[in-house]
């Protein structure tokens, strides 16, 4: 079974919990039946601007990562962006 890992400001919205395990057929649709779903995804159902999504320590933001079979994931990693001026 995968395991997510989330930042500390979405586990505050998640209850204190920053591991998760993850079942389904791709990884984005396991993420998308998270209970805090809508703040990794926006109001088109894409992908959060201000996230990234590792996978076993790779970069697999996008489209392709969330396509991603769920069986070839050990562990996802969300890692919240910082941006500024």
């Amino acid at each position: 079974m995968a395991e997510l890992v989330i930042p500390s400001v979405l586990a505050a919205q998640a209850g204190g919990q920053a591991r998760f395990e993850l079942s389904g057929d791709t990884l984005g649709g396991a993420l998308r039946e998270l209970p805090f779903a809508d703040l990794l995804f926006d109001a088109r159902g894409e992908w959060g601007k201000y996230l990234l999504l590792f996978v076993d320590g790779e970069d697999a933001t996008g489209e392709a990562g969330l396509a991603r079979p769920l069986e070839t994931v050990q562990q996802a990693r969300i890692v919240a962006v910082v941006s500024g001026g």
